[in-house]
């Protein structure tokens, strides 16, 4: 059989669900009174992003939640707002959004850059306890690919250590660790709004905490150094103008309605693709972490045998009207947070994650459980080729 990228037929011609989804009713509804208002800004007295912060700490099971622009600047603030700052270091996985460092350096602390479990490429305890020196001050697990860490161990080796846990929720809105939400499993929880997330406004963020005085410094970390309830030109200590707008959140409310009935969805369809993977012995799914009872499903993680031509696959699959993505280089390869100070450990899991891992996006999870089928088909297509990037 001809693969498409040397002319034959692709298997799947159709367009996948495009992301974000068109806006409903309600975000219209709200998004046409927020604008009818006139009161765009959060800080003009409008409740709408209020009201979203409260409704993502319940969600959260903690009582206090503050919106920001982004997610970036969401864990800068909540490290902030955990006493995190010059001199101390944070541990983050190796395999994960630059932005998990990142934040931490604009925090002015260091990131330490630790491996991932080779299995399910989550943060690994292992390498966190190894990496643990007397200026470690924080923990991040990231909740990859909508899969909650394993957080009881983590949470144990950060109070045996007297380490704040940041959890970096970004890609996992809605998922639960042993039938707790994610976001209230550590000192503070981080979403993100960007535009490929399970909930977007194009941009944004929200933090989740439980602890009062922690909630009183992000908000005043996101609010210019203000008080709640201060003066307006009162800025007892430094911050930044962080906020979330009102028409963002207008868009963001009402999709917690529909949030569950979407990852539903996703989740039918990884079923259905990691039971057509059974015919394709070259791919694998990547397992979720012990203790994931709800796996937002942000995005399928495919482990493909060592001798593949990864980068053939990805041109070839997407020739078949199936992309895929290519996903994370390790943390520690960037240049860019090396010569920034970032120490890393040895992160040999992170390093055979980013040669034969590949995603399948969040966009095309969204599709009918049947159209699985297009994904495995083209798999075996492709495989069968034996990587061969020459026609025949």
């Amino acid at each position: 059989m001809t693969l498409a990228i040397h002319g034959g037929t692709p298997v799947r011609s159709t367009p996948w669900p495009a992301w974000p989804p068109p806006p409903d009713s309600a975000q219209r509804a709200l998004v046409a009174e927020v604008l009818e208002s006139g009161l765009w800004g959060a800080a003009q007295g409008g409740t709408v992003v209020t009201d979203l912060a409260a409704a993502f700490a319940r969600r959260s099971g903690v009582p206090y939640g503050v919106a920001c622009g982004n997610a970036t600047l969401g864990l800068f603030a909540a490290l902030l707002g955990l006493g995190v700052g010059r001199g101390d270091e944070v541990i983050v996985p190796a395999y994960t959004f630059v932005a998990s460092a990142t934040a931490v350096l604009l925090a002015g602390a260091t990131p330490v850059i630790v491996d991932v479990d080779p299995t399910d490429l989550h943060l690994s305890t292992g390498a966190v306890a190894a990496a643990v020196t007397g200026r470690t001050s924080a923990i991040m697990p990231v909740h990859l690919a909508g899969s909650p860490a394993a957080m009881d161990p983590l949470n144990d080796l950060a109070a045996r250590h007297g380490l704040a846990v940041v959890e970096d929720a970004a890609q996992a809105h809605g998922a639960t660790y042993k039938d707790r939400p994610v976001g209230g499993l550590g000192d503070a929880g981080v979403y993100s709004f960007q535009a490929s997330k399970a909930m977007t406004a194009g941009e944004g963020g929200l933090i989740v905490c439980r602890d009062e005085a922690v909630h009183e410094r992000v908000w005043s970390v996101c609010n210019v150094g203000r008080r709640r309830g201060g003066q307006w030109y009162g800025h007892p200590s430094v911050g930044w103008n962080l906020r979330l707008t009102e028409l963002q959140a207008a868009l963001l409310l009402p999709w917690l309605d529909r949030l569950d009935a979407e990852i539903d969805r996703r989740n039918a369809f990884c079923a259905a693709l990691e039971r057509e993977l059974a015919a394709v012995p070259e791919v694998g799914v990547v397992p979720r972490p012990e203790g994931v009872t709800r796996d937002s499903r942000h995005l399928l993680m495919l482990r493909m045998d060592t001798g593949v031509d990864r980068a053939f696959l990805l041109a070839a699959m997407a020739a078949e009207g199936v992309p895929l993505d290519a996903g994370y280089p390790p943390l520690g390869t960037m240049a860019a947070l090396t010569s920034e100070g970032a120490r890393v450990e040895p992160c040999p899991a992170a390093e055979e994650a980013a040669r034969t891992v590949v995603w399948v996006r969040q966009a095309m999870l969204m599709d009918e459980p049947a159209a699985a089928a297009d994904v495995a088909e083209a798999l075996a297509k492709v495989l069968s080729a034996g990587g061969d990037a020459s026609p025949a």
